[in-house]
């Protein structure tokens, strides 16, 4: 019971941060509320790949991020979907008394769980970005440590890097 409290408060978790990366809008308007063209007004001229000067924001990363950031956020949705859909698969049939079943979910878990570090390592030697490829990097370290075991997994320090990654990738 205990470890289907424990996959219920991950999936949560996880899903409400991939939920929140997949809600930011592509532009917002500025504090005037007129829509954000790409033209320059006043006179103004951004210097930022994404029209705004750089540092605007958020603190997004530079150079090739977009394309790092994609990658790197793509791995990671469909690595953590398939992480939570398969320890659910796993903890049920562990409960069942089904050892196929459950090896298999775990199999799948490791296989995500590497296709996915190997994605954040992939990216990071691509980022130009000092930051962002840090950021991979450690993400990739932290990958690397989960496990099929329920009660091993650090959902906080997970969460953090995510958001981190979320907030230099921001648009």
């Amino acid at each position: 019971m205990r470890r289907l409290l424990a996959v219920t408060a991950l999936t949560a978790v996880l899903l409400a941060g991939a939920g929140c990366a997949a809600e930011r809008p592509e532009r917002t308007a500025p504090p005037g509320g007129a829509p954000v063209s790409g033209a320059p007004t006043s006179g103004a001229t951004p210097d930022g790949p994404n029209g705004r000067a750089p540092g605007a924001g958020s603190g997004a990363a530079g150079g090739n991020a977009p394309e790092v950031c994609a990658a790197a956020q793509r791995a990671g949705e469909t690595a953590v979907r398939t992480y939570v859909e398969e320890l659910g698969r796993m903890v049920a049939a562990v409960g069942a008394s089904d050892a196929p079943a459950a090896r298999t979910a775990r199999d799948r878990i490791s296989t995500a769980l590497t296709e996915w570090r190997s994605t954040l390592r992939r990216e990071s030697t691509r980022a130009e970005d000092a930051q962002l490829k840090t950021l991979l990097a450690d993400m990739a370290a932290e990958v690397g440590t989960l496990g099929t075991d329920v009660e091993s997994i650090d959902e906080t320090e997970l969460d953090r890097l995510r958001q981190r990654l979320d907030q230099l990738c921001a648009r």
